[in-house]
This record gives structure tokens, sequence and C-alpha cells, in this order.
């Protein structure tokens, strides 16, 4: 089993920048490809961005390419999500997500095992 905590979100205006980070455990961290989904409301769960066990590879929704950051500590357990130039439609609730296989490559396809209980993000105009 994977346990993944989120931490960080809030509200926040636009234009503004904020950052979500994921604290992970139960497996080893660098065995985990991880990502952050988010849902906002009356819409289905999407992929926001995704990371390599390693950190050398990425995927990035096109709604969030230029303005996101994914990155991982490996030596923390942690994966963070970099939000600059934040809009009112990035509102949702953003969570963290995890698996042991590969499946990560799928990219926006990717059905992860494991799942934080999410955090809210709210982006005022």
């Amino acid at each position: 089993q994977v346990q993944l905590v989120e931490s960080g979100g809030g509200l926040v205006q636009a234009g503004a920048s904020l950052s979500v980070s994921c604290a992970a455990s139960g497996r080893p961290f660098s065995w985990l490809g991880m990502g952050w989904f988010r849902q906002a409301p009356g819409k289905e769960r999407e992929v926001v961005a995704v990371i390599s066990w390693g950190g050398r590879d990425t995927f990035y929704v096109d709604s969030v390419k230029g303005r996101f950051t994914i990155s991982r500590d490996n030596a923390k357990n942690t994966v963070y999500l970099s939000m600059n130039t934040v809009q009112p439609e990035d509102t949702a609730v953003y969570y963290c997500a995890a698996d042991v296989d590969n499946s990560w490559k799928l990219g926006s396809r990717w059905a992860p095992k494991y799942w934080g209980q999410g955090t809210q993000v709210t982006v005022s105009s």
C-alpha cells in the first residue's frame, strides 16, 4: 500500500502563484510514478501533470503547460506542483496520485492505483 498526503492549496487571486505538495509513504519513493489530477465542480477528474520515477520525464495537460511545474524530491519522499499565473478555471480539488509500475507513461490516460485525499485550490477573479 501507498499512502499519500497532500498539503498546500487554498484561496488565491488570479495571476498569483501557489504550490501544493504530497508526501508519500509505504513503498520506496523512487519506485513510484507520481502525478497530480484535479476535479472541478461538475467536471470529470483530469490529469494535470505526471513525473517519472527519477524525475527526468514529465507530462502536462495542455491547459497548464508553461504555467505549472511538477517536481519531486526523492530524499524527502515528496512530489510538488508549482502553479504560476493561476486562473479561475484552475479552481478544483487537486489530488496526488501514484503507482508502482510504469503506467505513468500513459500521460492523460494514466489510471493510477493510489490516491491522496485531495486539497482545494480556489482562484478568485
